[in-house]
């Protein structure tokens, strides 16, 4: 194969890893707390497939791997009691089967047990690691922009909020959760307020990313002729160099 096809066929790769990822952000536009994503693309050089009088060494594109975009999203509200928004760098701490997540979907309810509790019924965690709990015979909760939970006049609970010194820690786990990939422990953030009645939209801008779609598109494309064009040039080449013995 020619070394501009192995070149091609490595940029296309990464187009269709790019197409992938901004198909998702379009997707995810209406997720509460989700984060747009980009993919990060690097060059290597690479001796070519054969001698030729070419560039040595020739540059392949590669899949660097995924960048996060951790900005806030537009808070809208809810008014519903158990929904609730981070105002401000964090996430909420949640307990699941295959460890501690973190996230910005604050969609919660209550459970039959009185937990407070994740959408697909995860439990959430307080400051010391524990479930939070509540007696919905005491009367309508409310929580304070510190996270902490009342009936009336007495508190009941709190809702942990934390954050990272680096949040290149975080890997994406799905339901809209992330992991914490190092030994690093995650920190109070006290500058963050919570707010109740209240779900942080996505922060994707559609219109950014259906252009961003198109574009990837039409540089798909694009290549892919391109592709065409120099098999074309290699299947006449070898005709007529038959053609000549």
């Amino acid at each position: 194969m020619d070394n501009a096809l192995y070149v091609g066929l490595s940029r296309q790769m990464t187009l269709r890893r790019h197409l992938d990822i901004v198909a998702n952000n379009i997707a995810n536009a209406d997720t509460a707390g989700f984060k747009t994503e980009q993919p990060l693309i690097r060059t290597e050089p690479k001796a070519p497939a054969r001698s030729a009088d070419g560039p040595n060494p020739i540059k392949f594109v590669l899949d660097s791997g995924l960048a996060r975009d951790f900005s806030q999203g537009a808070l809208r509200t809810t008014n519903a009691a158990f929904d609730l928004a981070i105002d401000g760098p964090g996430f909420f701490r949640i307990q699941t089967p295959g460890g501690q997540r973190f996230t910005r979907d604050g969609h919660f309810r209550l459970d039959e047990t009185g937990r407070i509790v994740t959408q697909s019924g995860q439990p959430v965690l307080d400051p010391g690691g524990a479930e939070v709990i509540i007696d919905p015979r005491n009367g309508p909760v409310e929580i304070a922009r510190d996270g902490s939970i009342s009936q009336g006049i007495e508190q009941v609970g709190r809702v942990d909020v934390v954050t990272f010194d680096s949040l290149s820690v975080l890997e994406k786990v799905g339901d809209n959760q992330f992991r914490n990939t190092s030994n690093a422990q995650p920190q109070p953030a006290p500058g963050s307020l919570v707010r109740q009645g209240m779900l942080e939209a996505s922060n994707v801008n559609p219109i950014l990313q259906v252009t961003d779609l198109i574009e990837v598109t039409r540089a798909y494309e694009s290549l892919n002729r391109m592709m065409e064009n120099t098999q074309d040039l290699s299947r006449r080449a070898v005709e007529r160099l038959g053609r000549v013995e």
